[in-house]
């Protein structure tokens, strides 16, 4: 995979985060280090950070002196006393004196879990330093936060993803148009993993990646058809609306809460007076709750855009 083939191996490899990259490079030039908790958002590259700093550390054979655990390993009370405290306790040889492990994604362990690590933490300290990495870092104890440094991770800029981008496009010789660029940034949010990954599902098809491929790979719909959805509804074009609808969805195979979703990234940009705006969000709001109950998604789509065509109405009558 593409996301491996090109993650960075030392912290010097890391272009953005600029302000915890420099924090992490004291540690490796001190050869020390604290436990510490990274917390962010998807793809920000909160993992990275920590086998980067433990290369730094350890170098070459950095992989003898960490664990890592991740959500698809167990991590249950019973992990916490037998496997991470086994780990944990054991001495190293070398000249930085403890091991790191790295408890990926650990917002999932349980409250029992973490109640346990807690003390596991303070024992070891000498021999093992955590490095906690999850998405939020309220689910994580306050006893636990106590114990660790944190760590901000932010959303990647549009610019840092734009430059590793066409710097992978380049490497992997796929021709990447504009407006391609523009859709991947667009989807990924910020998140490397996620814009690494589309770019390398557009390019497999071996056409040259632009903006129509990108929708297509990535599972949705081009916006400006949402908008075109939009439009019909609010000019009481309900069967309109309704067929760019079962288009949409047939075409895209995506489900109600993917569209619920877009159709609410779309009103915002919508002209329309501003005191409607909030009157779509919350029917686009109580239409998301029903599709998360399990109503059906034709059904309440349909509702949807009647009520969009109602309010269209009211635009009207005020003309």
């Amino acid at each position: 995979m593409w996301t491996e083939k090109y993650r960075p191996r030392t912290l010097n490899d890391i272009v953005n985060q600029v302000e915890i990259v420099n924090r992490l490079k004291s540690f490796a030039k001190m050869k020390g280090m604290p436990h510490c908790l990274f917390a962010g958002p998807p793809g920000t590259g909160k993992t990275t950070a920590a086998l980067c700093l433990a290369y730094d550390l350890f170098g070459e054979r950095y992989m003898d002196l960490i664990m890592e655990l991740n959500a698809s390993d167990e991590r249950g009370i019973d992990v916490v006393r037998e496997k991470v405290k086994t780990f944990a306790r054991t001495r190293t040889l070398r000249e930085i004196p403890f091991k790191i492990l790295i408890l990926d994604e650990a917002d999932n362990m349980t409250s029992d879990a973490q109640q346990a690590l807690r003390r596991t933490m303070e024992r070891f300290t000498e021999t093992c330093r955590f490095i906690l990495v999850c998405n939020y870092s309220g689910k994580i104890i306050e006893p636990i936060q106590s114990r660790c440094a944190p760590f901000r991770f932010t959303p990647l800029s549009n610019d840092d993803l734009e430059s590793r981008l066409r710097f992978i496009a380049g490497k992997e010789k796929a021709t990447v148009t504009d407006d391609g660029v523009k859709a991947i940034l667009e989807l990924c949010e910020g998140d490397m993993r996620r814009m690494i990954n589309t770019l390398q599902a557009a390019a497999a098809l071996g056409k040259k990646v632009d903006e129509k491929i990108v929708y297509a790979v990535a599972g949705r719909a081009h916006p400006l058809e949402v908008q075109e959805m939009l439009k019909f509804a609010l000019q009481g074009k309900f069967v309109e609306a309704r067929e760019k609808l079962r288009s949409m969805l047939i075409e895209y195979g995506l489900s109600g809460i993917d569209i619920v979703k877009q159709i609410h990234q779309e009103i915002l940009g919508l002209n329309l007076p501003e005191p409607l705006k909030p009157q779509l969000a919350d029917i686009v709001g109580e239409v998301d709750f029903r599709l998360s109950q399990g109503a059906d998604e034709e059904v309440q789509l349909s509702a949807l855009l009647a009520r969009l065509a109602l309010v269209g109405e009211q635009i009207k009558s005020r003309k």
